[in-house]
């Protein structure tokens, strides 16, 4: 054991061992060294042992030399840091375990929902296309033709038909069953029929006024009016404002007429506060336009 202190002195004293002087120097003053040191320390070293001990560091008898890197030393290595080495492991599994769940959920799983909701939806089209829609297109034209009493209503069932069997032969289900739809809003529009009647209710306005952006100068005149069907219903139409291009539902809007027949309407209602003469227009069944009783101008309006 003093061997191996006397060793150990010597490697961590450097200035002990001075490579300048020849062996035999060298020996005598470790040795003189050490005397001193282990003297200075108050322990008692024979010489034998001081000279064990030089001789032990000249033949590194106690020099620990690491074996070379290999698998044995891999192996042995991580079987001392099993447990350091485990926890990582552990969380690396765990990691990895969690990207994949959350790969699967947010990635693949919704692609494959997708391409199962496209191919469902390609294999309804397809027989869609094969089958129903042709059906429907030309089921919806021969109802348009019943209802029809105008050559430009069948014309326009040909028109809607013939966009329809084309889309059927390119494959594009969407532009079927928008035929199909079209057809089906025409036929309720030939099938509607109301009178065009002024409003003429106390405290509502049966006609107005407005000055056109294009000619500040200048008046345009509108008939309040709504649609009311034979059994006394008061009708929501769709109608393009001239002044905005909005296209709203409503069951009130205004016709442009021109200042005479304003006049007249207002003097109408002047009269006893209601406009005898209420009828503006009608439309039948089986037709697409309103036969108006009294010159109109086309326009319209839904705000005033």
């Amino acid at each position: 054991m003093l061997a191996m202190d006397v060793v150990d002195t010597l490697r961590h004293q450097e200035s002990l061992v001075n490579r300048e002087l020849s062996e035999e120097q060298r020996d005598a003053e470790l040795l003189e060294r050490l005397r001193q040191i282990y003297r200075g320390q108050g322990i008692a070293v024979p010489d034998r042992i001081l000279l064990e001990g030089v001789q032990a560091l000249k033949e590194q008898r106690f020099l620990y030399t690491p074996p070379a890197p290999g698998l044995s030393r891999t192996i042995a290595t991580l079987w001392v840091n099993r447990g350091r080495v485990g926890r990582s492991l552990l969380t690396l599994v765990a990691l990895l375990g969690f990207g994949w769940g959350a790969y699967h959920l947010g990635v693949e799983r919704p692609a494959q929902q997708r391409a199962e909701q496209e191919r469902i939806l390609a294999e309804r089209n397809r027989i869609e296309l094969a089958e129903a829609l042709p059906s429907a297109l030309v089921q919806g034209h021969e109802d348009v033709l019943r209802e029809a009493r105008v050559q430009a209503a069948r014309e326009k069932a040909d028109q809607i038909l013939a966009d329809g069997r084309a889309a059927v032969a390119s494959a594009d289900a969407a532009g079927a069953r928008q035929a199909i739809n079209d057809l089906e809003v025409l036929r309720a529009d030939l099938r509607r029929e109301f009178t065009l009647r002024i409003v003429s209710r106390p405290g509502e306005p049966s006609g107005v006024w407005r000055v056109p952006q294009r000619n500040p100068a200048g008046r345009n005149y509108y008939l309040i009016v709504e649609a009311v069907s034979p059994d006394g219903r008061i009708l929501s139409m769709p109608v393009t404002s001239e002044e905005d291009g909005r296209t709203v539902t409503t069951s009130k809007w205004g016709v442009r007429v021109n200042e005479e027949v304003a006049i007249q309407v207002q003097r109408d209602k002047n009269d006893d506060g209601i406009v005898q003469r209420s009828r503006l227009g009608e439309k039948r069944r089986g037709y697409l336009d309103i036969d108006y009783l009294m010159p109109v101008l086309g326009g319209t309006i839904t705000g005033w």
